[in-house]
This record gives C-alpha cells, sequence and structure tokens, in this order.
C-alpha cells in the first residue's frame, strides 16, 4: 500500500503552513482561551477560504466530499500550529450530517463547508464526556444520544481544562431531528473522522514540539557546550522523532481504510489514533524536561503546544479505549 503523498497534496501541506505560520496563532490561542473568539473566527473564515471544511462535506451541499487523506494533511498543520477551536468536531458534524441528509444537512453542510458555522458535535456514550468542545464559542452544537441526535439549544457553565483554549460545556435542551439504526451507524463513522483528524492534529503537534525542542538544545549552553551534544539528549529526541515517524504511516492507513469505509477501518483509526497521540504526549514531556524551567512557566509560546498534548491524547478516544478496539479487531465502530 502507497502511503507518500502526491504532489497537490504536499502543496496543500504546504500552503497551510505558510497561511498559518504567518497568522500569529499563539495569539489566536490566547484570545480563545480568554473567550474572545474574535481572531479565532477570522482564522477559521482563511481556513475555510483553503477549503480544510469542504474536504468534510459531501459535493452535493457545496462540499468536495469526504477525502481523509486530505483532511489529515490539513489537520497535521492545524496542529503544528495549534490552531483552536472545534475543528476535528466540526468535520466530524459534516461527516454525521451528511450520512443523515435530510433538513439539518441542507441548512448547515454549506454553511460548515464555507466557514460561516462553527459547529461542535458531543457524541454521548458510557464512560465518555458529557461535554462538547467550545460549545459557547459555536453556531450550533449537535447532541447523539444512542440512536438520537438533537441540535442543542444552550449551554451549561464553561468547564477549565488542562488545555485553557479547549473551553467545554454540557449541551443543554434541544428537539430531536433525526432517529434510529442510521443515526448509530452515522455516528460511530463520524466518531471514526473525529479520532482520525485528533490524531492528525496531535502528530503536528509533536512535531513542533520536537522541532522547537531541538532548536533550543542547540542554542542552551551547559559547562560550555550546547546541551543538544549530550548523549541523554540525542537519546530522548531520537526516542521522540522515532516515534513520531512510526505514527505517520498509521495516519494514512487509517485515512485510506476510512475513505475505503471498509469494516478494518474502525481498528486502523484506533491504531492511528493511540500511536500519534502517545507520541505527541511523550514530545510534549520532552519538551518539558529539555527546556527545564522555561518549559514550566506559561508566558512562552511553547506553553500552548504542551497543554495541548494531553487533552488531544484522550479526545475521541482514551489511549486504553483505542488499545481495547484494536485488540478486538474494531469490527464495530
Amino acid at each position: 500500500m502507497r502511503f507518500l503523498l502526491d504532489d497537490e497534496q504536499r502543496e496543500f501541506a504546504r500552503t497551510l503552513d505558510g497561511m498559518l505560520g504567518s497568522a500569529g496563532t499563539p495569539g489566536v490561542v490566547r484570545a480563545w482561551a480568554s473567550g474572545d473568539h474574535g481572531p479565532g473566527r477570522a482564522l477559521w473564515g482563511r481556513l475555510a477560504e483553503a477549503g480544510v471544511f469542504a474536504l468534510a462535506v459531501p459535493e452535493e451541499h457545496e462540499g468536495v466530499g469526504l477525502l481523509p487523506v486530505e483532511l489529515a494533511v490539513a489537520f497535521g498543520e492545524l496542529g503544528r500550529h495549534a490552531v483552536p477551536g472545534p475543528v476535528a468536531e466540526t468535520a466530524a458534524a459534516g461527516a454525521l450530517l451528511g450520512r443523515l441528509g435530510g433538513d439539518a444537512a441542507h441548512v448547515w453542510l454549506p454553511q460548515l463547508a464555507s466557514g460561516k458555522a462553527v459547529v461542535s458535535l458531543c457524541v454521548l456514550s458510557p464512560g465518555g464526556s458529557p461535554y462538547a468542545l467550545d460549545a459557547d464559542a459555536a453556531d450550533a452544537v449537535f447532541v447523539v444520544d444512542g440512536d438520537t441526535v438533537r441540535l442543542a439549544d444552550s449551554h451549561g457553565p464553561v468547564q477549565p481544562s488542562a488545555d485553557p483554549a479547549r473551553r467545554q460545556a454540557r449541551p443543554l435542551g434541544g428537539v430531536v431531528f433525526a432517529q434510529g439504526p442510521a443515526v448509530t451507524a452515522a455516528a460511530a463513522y463520524a466518531a471514526d473522522v473525529a479520532a482520525l483528524v485528533t490524531a492528525a492534529q496531535a502528530l503536528g503537534l509533536g512535531r513542533a514540539l520536537l522541532e522547537s525542542t531541538v532548536e533550543y538544545v542547540r542554542r542552551r549552553t551547559q559547562f560550555g557546550v550546547a546541551v543538544g551534544s549530550f548523549q541523554a539528549v540525542k537519546h530522548r529526541l531520537a526516542d521522540t522523532l522515532i516515534a513520531l515517524e512510526f505514527a505517520q504511516p498509521l495516519i494514512y492507513a487509517a485515512a485510506l481504510a476510512l475513505a475505503a469505509d471498509g469494516p478494518a477501518a474502525g481498528r486502523e483509526v484506533a491504531a492511528a489514533k493511540v500511536s500519534a497521540c502517545e507520541a505527541a504526549y511523550g514530545a510534549a514531556r520532552t519538551a518539558l524536561q529539555l527546556h527545564g524551567a522555561v518549559g514550566y512557566t506559561e508566558e512562552p509560546d511553547l506553553s500552548l503546544w504542551i497543554r495541548k498534548a494531553r487533552p488531544l491524547r484522550t479526545a475521541w478516544g482514551t489511549p486504553a479505549v483505542c488499545r481495547a478496539r484494536v485488540l478486538a479487531g474494531g469490527a464495530v465502530r
């Protein structure tokens, strides 16, 4: 199986990297964490213009069809630049509504593709989180509870998170607009999409943390030499790089499996999710330790990346859940 990106996909990644690199995302993240969504909404619009959200919307609703590989490419860059907001949830909501169709799809999917609507998704399940990400910023929060879907009409208080920019609140109320076995199947597919793009985000985040750490240990000196020349530091960085490199083909394999919508897709997605998120979490620990006291303060932008690793690790499938799914064969999504 071929996992190399083609020229168009690589150019797409470079375009997003360049755009986000000049967008001042640290300031956007800090504003979002404080409840100021203006800069984040502006960046959201630019991502939509670049076609990011259209990748999760069927063509008949002004998208380009659900393209898992391209979504993985895009979300890798979103993770690299620590873009805030319910980006994974928006992609998953696009997959959910695209599968269900009906009036809700007709109303919301074109807005989702164009970036006019910020959407969040909460899938209630045993042991899962009852909170929706960024419900206070979203134009719509879709809630899946068993075989029903409702559009929440309000939300509870915003809850604290390890990542201040991940603002969570319990969705409240709403009228059921879809019900039945089709909802269960569509929600499972949407959860796989969310897990895939979360894995891609984590991989991008981990790569950014590794790059910043390598740059730092090259500059920082101790006993008159660069810290990066110490053997123990080299080994730690090498281990981090290997974990990230091993995770990348798993993400592409999961994207291809999801595109084919075969029975093995759930297992592939779970393997990618646990591998990428554990690698990113390891990269965050490496960055924290090798930056020394600097890594433990909130003032440097580094903290914005470090604090995202742990929440991404548990979002849309904890490591334990993903490992159990892999061992079970992932036949049921």
